[in-house]
């Protein structure tokens, strides 16, 4: 059997072809966060943003800002060790990163989609903002909830018919 030659990546120029590909391979790459989360145990976050913005997520934990928050936790903590000596008073300093860390997190996300510091914006942007957020958590609900679900087949689907006179 021959095996697949190695793709050479380079910019898809024909916009269906590189959309048909983007979904393919976007798929391909839930499977395996999918995959790594169940068989390992681990913590899988992943963002996908497509070519025309529209934003695809999975979370193996309740969501991605609980993984995005202890992703800042660490990265905070390490950040420290680096640079001093760590406390042995951890317990306060993780209640103090996190309420802080969760109260960042809507800058982070907003200041990372739009480009501007949430602080920056008017009340009607913050009114658009939290719209978008809540037809984004609608949508990412709904589809984890089409994606677990499992199809109803009926037994008389399974299980072929037979002629009764077979069955005494």
């Amino acid at each position: 059997m021959a095996k697949r030659g190695r793709v050479q990546l380079r910019r898809i120029e024909n916009k269906t072809s590189r959309q048909v590909r983007f979904s393919k391979r976007r798929s391909g790459l839930f499977k395996k966060a999918f995959e790594l989360a169940v068989l390992c145990d681990a913590e899988v976050a992943l963002l996908v943003f497509s070519a025309g913005g529209k934003l695809f997520e999975y979370s193996s934990s309740a969501s991605v800002g609980e993984t995005y928050s202890r992703y800042k936790q660490f990265t905070s903590a390490k950040k420290d060790a680096n640079s001093k000596s760590v406390n042995k008073d951890t317990d306060n300093t993780q209640n103090n990163s996190e309420d802080s860390s969760n109260s960042n997190i809507l800058s982070d996300i907003a200041q990372w989609c739009t480009g501007r510091n949430i602080d920056q914006m008017n009340a009607t942007e913050l009114d658009k903002w939290e719209a978008l957020l809540g037809k984004a958590l609608k949508q990412i609900d709904s589809r984890k909830v089409s994606h677990y679900q499992i199809p109803h087949v009926p037994v008389a689907n399974i299980v072929p018919k037979m002629p009764l006179y077979l069955l005494v």
